[in-house]
C-alpha cells in the first residue's frame, strides 16, 4: 500500500498531471466555444439584420427632392397676411407639443432653433415634418441633413394635418415679427 502512495505522488510531483490538466481545460474551452458560435443556416439572416441596426433603417432609397418633403402635404395656399387666428391656436399647439425642443430663435436646444423656417423652407415641407418626421429623416435630403447635425430624431407628435397648418401659421407670424 505504501509502495502505491509513493508511485502517485511521485507521478504528482513529476509534472506528468499538469499536461493532462491543460488538455482537459483546452478540450472543455472548444466545447464551449463551438456550442456558442451560430451555424450558417441558424438565424444567420436574423442576426445580421439586427447586427445592422439603425444603418439598415437608414438605407431607405431618398426621393427626388421638391423641397416640399415626404408626406400627405402636396400642397398648401397662404396667404400674405398671416392669419391671426389661425396662428393664435398654432401658438397654443407649439406651446404644448414643441416648445420642449425647439426655441423660436436660431437657438439649438434638442432640436434646431425655428427663426426663418418659414423663409428658408416650402411649407410643405415644413408640415410634413410637424406631421411625418420620421419618414422625412429617412428620405428628405434636407431632413436627413438636419438628423446629422442635431442627431436627435424629431419624434411624432401625433399632429395632423389641420394643426400643422395651424403651427405653420405660427412660425410664419413669429418669422415676420423677427
Amino acid at each position: 500500500m505504501k509502495n502505491k502512495s509513493i508511485q502517485v505522488s511521485s507521478i504528482l510531483k513529476s509534472g506528468l498531471l499538469k499536461p493532462v490538466k491543460l488538455g482537459a481545460v483546452a478540450i472543455l474551452c472548444g466545447a464551449l466555444l463551438f456550442s456558442c458560435s451560430s451555424s450558417e443556416g441558424e438565424g444567420s439572416a436574423e442576426a445580421s439584420q439586427q447586427e445592422a441596426g439603425l444603418a439598415h433603417q437608414a438605407a431607405e432609397a431618398p426621393v427626388a427632392d421638391d423641397g416640399k418633403g415626404v408626406g400627405p402635404v402636396k400642397e398648401v395656399t397662404v396667404g400674405a397676411e398671416v392669419d391671426q387666428a389661425l396662428a393664435s391656436t398654432g401658438q397654443a399647439i407649439f406651446e404644448g407639443k414643441c416648445a420642449a425642443c425647439h426655441q423660436l430663435s436660431d437657438q439649438k436646444v434638442v432640436g434646431p432653433g425655428l427663426a426663418g423656417v418659414t423663409e428658408n423652407r416650402k411649407p410643405e415641407w415644413v408640415m410634413n415634418m410637424i406631421i411625418n418626421p420620421e419618414e422625412m429623416t429617412k428620405k428628405d435630403p434636407t431632413a436627413k441633413k438636419l438628423l446629422a447635425e442635431h442627431l436627435t430624431q424629431m419624434t411624432n407628435q401625433n399632429v395632423d394635418e389641420n394643426d400643422a397648418r395651424a403651427i405653420l401659421e405660427f412660425l410664419r407670424k413669429n418669422d415676420q415679427s423677427i
